[in-house]
């Protein structure tokens, strides 16, 4: 494929003047093994340009869609260029589920894995806590099997690889017994009654995200996302720490038709069905906005809302909508949440670079004394020695990459400059 190759969002032209679409993971090989530099390239969600390279883009959404479940390892098996509203239905239909999902079904398992993207809930870790085995193309060609059991510490460096140690081609995923999630929204969330009782708001369900414009003193939604334990076992109350349960479906832009999300108003329905805030069937956004996240240990919560208000007028006056959700800690080496229960804070702004730059430099010196990590496919302007101090593994990584990729096959721009070669 020739021409101009673009993100999702459209904000990031891509270097590469050739993307590929291999059928097979021996064409994937071939291809790897012949290239000076090249890329795996999953459903261009990112808004950064981790994926960016000089030389070959490789789509894997050609490769044999295979998903192989494990009943007794309670287990699935899957290829990398899978996404998620693709994989769940069987899983579901097997009677499996996956411990979580993002808000969007659209991205594909490699890719969301690579960057440690997530879902929400205190005890729920980032969606690349589910792997516990991959399958990479190595820079020489090579296809490559790690697993958790048997790959030690080093494994841990891998899953949340952003696509610098190779291009994955198929990952093995912890399962879960299927259940059912119910989804209410309550409007109108006061900040005193977060700042006081955060841990049972965000602690209180099996998943839950606040939504706010920054524009007032209160939270403008709160999604919570109930786990059922049984048929009518449990009521909806009319207020909840002064919110009021809304009895139409809600978006979380204002303004926004919610047709686009998943069912609300406390109707049960498969994990599948509640976890992610949108449908697979329709396309959440045109592309036209910007986002951004950063996570902060968990108990700091209060704190980094406090350092936001300052700013808030700056942040309104780009922003669309800020969610805010919690994630449990991880070993995982490059996760954003590597051994500290965290939350994290996103905003999805309007599509103007110019403007939004500026106001994600305010907001990192605001955050800094909380050590805020980014997250790795979404806007951020942090230095890189003071990234690298934050993640305690870094040198670490940069060694693996070293292991992996001698010649930089993998690198681009970006992991240049954030990982630089020792």
């Amino acid at each position: 494929m020739t021409g101009p190759i673009t993100n999702w969002a459209g904000n990031v032209d891509f270097g590469a003047s050739r993307l590929h679409r291999p059928g097979s993971v021996a064409e994937l090989q071939s291809l790897v093994a012949g290239s000076d530099r090249v890329r795996a390239l999953g459903t261009a969600h990112s808004f950064n340009r981790i994926a960016d390279t000089t030389g070959d883009l490789v789509s894997l959404a050609a490769l044999p869609p295979t998903v192989e479940i494990d009943t007794g390892r309670a287990s699935v098996s899957v290829a990398a260029g899978i996404r998620y509203g693709e994989l769940v239905e069987r899983l579901h239909r097997a009677g499996f589920a996956l411990h979580n999902l993002g808000s969007l079904p659209h991205i594909s398992v490699a890719g969301a894995c690579a960057t440690a993207t997530h879902g929400s809930g205190e005890g729920n870790g980032n969606l690349a806590t589910a792997v516990s085995g991959l399958e990479l193309v190595t820079a020489d060609g090579d296809l490559v099997t790690l697993r958790r059991d048997s790959g030690g510490d080093n494994f841990l460096g891998h899953v949340v690889g952003l696509g610098a140690l190779g291009v994955v081609t198929r990952l093995t995923l912890d399962l879960v017994p299927a259940f059912d999630i119910e989804q209410y929204v309550y409007d109108d969330l006061p900040r005193e009654q977060l700042d006081g009782h955060h841990a049972e708001i965000l602690g209180g369900d099996y998943s839950v995200s606040l939504f706010t414009d920054w524009a007032g003193p209160h939270v403008n939604q709160v999604w919570r996302k109930r786990r059922v334990s049984g048929a009518g076992d449990w009521n909806a109350p009319a207020r909840w720490f002064d919110a009021t349960l809304a009895t139409e479906a809600r978006h979380p832009v204002p303004g926004m038709s919610a047709v686009h999300c998943t069912q609300q108003l406390g109707v049960p329905g498969p994990w599948h069905a509640r976890l992610p805030h949108f449908r697979l069937e329709f396309t959440p956004s045109s592309g036209e906005e910007l986002q951004t996240e950063y996570f902060v240990p968990r108990r700091d919560l209060v704190a980094a809302l406090t350092a936001l208000d300052g700013i808030r007028d700056r942040i309104a006056a780009v922003l669309q909508i800020s969610e805010i959700r919690t994630i449990a800690a991880d070993e995982l080496w490059l996760s954003p949440a590597y051994r500290r229960d965290s939350v994290a804070l996103h905003f999805t702004w309007v599509k103007d670079t110019e403007a939004v730059l500026p106001v994600l430099a305010a907001i990192e010196e605001r955050l800094a004394p909380l050590a805020p990590r980014p997250h790795w496919g979404k806007l951020f302007v942090t230095p890189p020695e003071v990234l690298r101090d934050r993640y305690d593994r870094h040198a670490d990584f940069v060694a693996l990459m070293g292991r992996y990729d001698p010649t930089g096959k993998f690198r681009n721009e970006m992991l240049d400059r954030y990982f630089p070669a020792g």
